[in-house]
Formats: C-alpha cells, structure tokens, sequence
C-alpha cells in the first residue's frame, strides 16, 4: 500500500498500524513440551481437553452435615451417623431422618443432596439441628460445575498466566505444549551513545532506551541478544543485521527512523531487506519502521526516550506476540475518570502520560503528567499508564470518561 503523497508519508493511525501487523505477521517459533512450572508466560500450542469432570462428583462447597432436604420450618433434629472429610467417600447411604459430618471438598454421600453450613447448625450429643428451609441442592457442588469432561479448556494462542496454568494441572496435566520462546536481537546506534557505568563526555548520553526496551522484551517472554552500542559506521551496521538475520525471529532498533534522516539503519537493512516507513497520527512516537532483513522481521523504535516506550507498547507488542503465537494482542484498555484539563488540535491521536488516584467519592482518577516532552523519561516513572485521546478529540475536562491504558496490563 502507498502511504506517501507530495508532500511526503501520509500519517497511518494506530488502528491501521495495529492491523497491519496482525495480517501481516504470525507464529514464527516451533513448538516444545515444558514442565507446567515453568509455563507461566509463555504461549500454548495445543488444546487442552479436560479428561473428567471437575469436581469429579457432587462435593460440600461447606463444612457442615449432609443430608436429604425437605420442606419444613424452624430447625430438623438428625441423628449423625457418620464422618466424611474431604478425600474420603461414606461407606453406605444416608437415610431419612439421618445426617453426616461433612467437610468442603468431600463427595455428597448417596441418599444426601444439601449441606448445611456449620454456622448455621446446632449439635445435640449424637444428634444435629439443621434448618429445616434449606432448598435441596444448598451449599452443593456438581459434578462438572467447574469443566466437565471432553470441554476444550485451554485453547492454542493464549498465553499462560497463574490461573491457566492452575487449570492445566486441575485435568491432571504435568507440561504443556508451548512455543519456543521468540529471539529479538537488540541494539543501538550512534556516537553520542555510551554504555551506562562508563565515563562520558558532557556531549554524550547514556543509552537509557536499550534497557527500556530489553526490559520491556523480557517481560513478554522473549530471549534478547543484547549486541549493545554499535559504532556509526555503515559497514558495522550492515554486518550486525546480517549476523541477526540468521539467528534472530525479530531485530529492534531505536533512533534513526524519521522521514528523511540521514542514517546508516536504514540504508542498511534497505540494503539487505526491505523497509517501510510509517508516519503515525500518533504523539508521542510519530515516526516508525517496520521491515525485513532477509525474512527476519525489523522494527525500527524512535530515539526520543518516551516515544521509544510509547511506540514499543502501542506497536512493538502486538507485533512480538503475533511472533510469537499469541491470539490476543489487543491493547488493555479502561475507563477512569480525568481529574486534569487538557486541549489539542484535531487530527492526531495522543497519549497523555497519568498517574491515578483516588478521587473524592472513591473511584479512580487520572492526574496527567505536567510536561509532555518525549525526552522526560521520568514522566514514565511515575505515570500508572496512558490517557488515550482519540484523533478527533480537542479537549478533556475534569470529570470526562477517558480510556485509561494500564501499565500492569502493558508491561506484561
């Protein structure tokens, strides 16, 4: 698709960027089986079928006694006839007018169908007094009530938090079948670079966005090859992307990507791929590239330290977990009240850095940022997430709906 007029790119906007990338990019990793410890974060490749019913049969949701209900007012005097703690099963059944020490978790013994709470009751030497209006089935789990048997319970393409991972091994499953985790090959250009811990001239900088956007990597599961500063040569970059393209599922770069920069990224990976600059409607983070070295996918970050993270969260994302198999790369998204006032010109979406706090009647408000320099990385710090303004917006007043993007659900 042409994106460029006379006047130079035509500015994508987000939602086209995002779509681009999910039709254009999947799963480029191969599969492999991992102890269920530790499959937390990474992405499944198979579906999970529940081989039996959970719970297997009709369990106490309670402690209490266990009985056959029937109608009735005040309290039912029972004679106990037996004990039943979760793990075992009553030998036998339970007869009308009788009633068993039951605990959570113990199958229902036959003749019995309502537990009453232990709070609820009162004993009476080798007798129980249960409410007598307790409807039958009260405080009783069914077989199945959690995953019956033969459900497909986990699904190829999620990626396995603490829960997934607790389900996996509630239908008796010791591993899983996953991805092999994603390759990303990182590194930075330019003489102005140095390598934090090191003396530095007043003229240069530290390379902060390396260590974001590693960090960032790390937290969707991926393994980063760090190939750290590069020298601002042409050659030293050509090799470093040709290396990469050989071992790597993914190369990301930050700085050198603006329409009409003068750099060595470019021409390099033009030389040996293909680039497509991209002019986004977006602030902060308008410009990006996305690419092929040989047929390794590249993704060019900006170098403004704040636009770099914006960027990476918004595109660079989706784009490691399509690479990555995952199904779901929507942006998580929320709605909160602003407690700040804000106006803009029409035509580009932008992303006000906030931090939330409780308002006056207890809800969540957001609170932006005073600066919204893409140079402030400490605005990142100590914002929670993202306010999103849509691009026809021109103002946010305190009291609007927002779309909150949650940091918590970003990073991760």
């Amino acid at each position: 698709m042409d994106d460029c007029s006379a006047h130079g790119p035509i500015p994508l906007s987000l939602d086209e960027a995002v779509a681009r990338v999910a039709r254009g990019y999947g799963a480029v990793t191969g599969t492999e089986e991992v102890p269920l410890r530790q499959a937390l974060g990474r992405v499944l490749a198979e579906e999970v079928v529940a081989p039996v019913n959970v719970p297997p049969a009709d369990v106490s949701a309670m402690d209490g006694w266990a009985f056959a209900a029937e109608a009735g007012e005040g309290f039912r005097r029972l004679e106990v006839v037996g004990r039943v703690p979760a793990g075992s099963r009553f030998d036998g059944a339970v007869a009308a007018g009788k009633a068993v020490r039951i605990f959570t978790g113990a199958p229902i013994p036959t003749g019995a169908d309502t537990v009453a709470m232990q709070e609820d009751c009162r004993t009476d030497g080798d007798a129980v007094l249960v409410p007598a209006s307790l409807k039958r089935g009260s405080n009783v789990r069914p077989a199945g009530e959690d995953m019956t048997a033969g459900a497909v319970v986990l699904h190829p393409g999620q990626r396995l938090r603490a829960q997934e991972v607790g389900l996996a091994a509630a239908v008796g499953r010791s591993g899983l079948t996953v991805r092999k985790r994603l390759t990303v090959v990182l590194f930075s250009t330019g003489d102005e670079l140095r390598e934090p811990g090191t003396p530095k001239p007043d003229h240069a900088i530290y390379d902060a966005n390396r260590y974001t956007l590693a960090a960032q990597l790390d937290a969707l599961g991926v393994e980063v090859r760090d190939l750290g500063i590069l020298p601002d040569r042409p050659d030293a970059t050509r090799a470093a992307l040709a290396e990469a393209a050989g071992t790597a599922d993914l190369i990301v770069t930050s700085g050198g990507v603006s329409v009409g920069e003068e750099d060595h990224v470019k021409a390099a990976v033009n030389a040996l791929g293909s680039i497509d600059l991209w002019t986004l409607a977006i602030k902060p983070g308008k410009p990006l590239a996305l690419g092929r070295v040989g047929d390794t996918p590249f993704l060019g970050l900006p170098g403004n330290p704040v636009s770099a993270m914006v960027t990476f969260l918004l595109v660079g994302r989706p784009l490691v977990l399509r690479l990555s198999g995952a199904s779901g790369i929507a942006t998580p998204r929320s709605l909160v009240v602003a407690d700040f006032s804000f106006t803009k010109k029409p035509g580009r979406r932008e992303f006000l850095r906030a931090r939330l706090e409780r308002g006056a009647d207890g809800r969540p408000v957001a609170v932006k940022f005073p600066s919204n320099s893409s140079g402030v990385l400490t605005s990142m710090v100590e914002a929670d997430g993202l306010v999103d303004m849509p691009a026809e917006a021109t103002a946010v007043r305190p009291g609007d709906l927002v779309d909150f993007l949650p940091f918590t659900g970003l990073f991760a």
